[in-house]
């Protein structure tokens, strides 16, 4: 990412603080506030509604991510526990100003294609993109399923690349474009950052699969001529190793130049 390195250096300065943490806080007060009222008037009012932005409720582009993904208690709780742990996560390992770009970028593709397309939406979209990048810097971090579960987040990851591709499979058949675009959302975010990591990567591991693919079947040609009688070497195992014949030992009895010297007579 070394042209948001250079971003960074002109206008670093330039970020909110804090920003999960307001995100998370905002969604803790609409989810309260709803359900104390037993009302979704709130979440009516600032989810985002493209003919009600037409209409001048500009607020609504900004105030959408804060509205609650679930109505359950428990899976909001476990929604909000995600969305800490990745955005936080994320301003530890990028710093504020690269997670600040990274959550903008979301929400401005998710405007875009909410208001090109007419489709409603909500923070939902940003916040999976949010969680796919912190399984690709944290494949291993340990999460607790359902808080009994112990499972690392990047199987979960693979989870939600299923479940995008299974829904814009459903989207495609049904020919709805906005759909798809909308499910693509996080998937854009997503490779804007690590696109060109996973295709390096992807070319880095296929050829050390070829260089490894081509020592074996050079190795598998190699006869054995000469195996240690202490250690077991053999040619096979270490084409650079020297081999020498004890003179002292009754038979013929090789032995690999660490051993030749250091070993008992037979």
């Amino acid at each position: 990412m070394k042209w948001l390195n250079k971003l960074e250096r002109k206008i670093g300065n330039f970020y909110i603080r804090n920003l999960m943490l307001i995100i998370i806080f905002g969604n803790i007060l609409v989810y309260g506030f709803t359900l104390l009222s037993g009302s979704p008037d709130l979440i009516n009012k600032i989810f985002l509604e493209p003919s009600k932005v037409m209409e001048g409720e500009i607020w609504r582009l900004v105030t959408f991510i804060f509205v609650p993904e679930t109505g359950s208690i428990i899976s909001f709780i476990f929604a909000i526990y995600f969305n800490y742990l990745a955005g936080t996560g994320l301003e530890q390992e990028w710093g504020e100003f690269k997670f600040n770009f990274y959550y903008f970028v979301g929400m401005i593709a998710t405007i875009i294609v909410s208001m090109v397309t007419r489709i409603p939406a909500t923070g939902a979209y940003i916040n999976l993109s949010l969680f796919l990048a912190f399984a690709m810097i944290y494949p291993n971090f340990q999460v607790l399923l359902f808080y009994i579960i112990p499972v690392k987040v990047k199987y979960l990851a693979i989870f939600n690349w299923i479940l995008i591709g299974l829904n814009f499979i459903g989207y495609l058949s049904s020919f709805s474009i906005g759909g798809m675009l909308l499910t693509l959302v996080p998937v854009l975010n997503f490779f804007i950052f690590f696109g060109k990591e996973i295709v390096t990567g992807t070319r880095s591991n296929a050829n050390n699969f070829k260089r490894q693919q081509k020592f074996k079947s050079q190795v598998k040609t190699i006869e054995i001529f000469h195996r240690c009688e202490v250690c077991g070497i053999t040619e096979k195992d270490n084409p650079n190793m020297e081999f020498r014949y004890c003179s002292k030992c009754s038979g013929k009895k090789c032995y690999c130049i660490n051993h030749i010297r250091d070993h008992e007579h037979k």
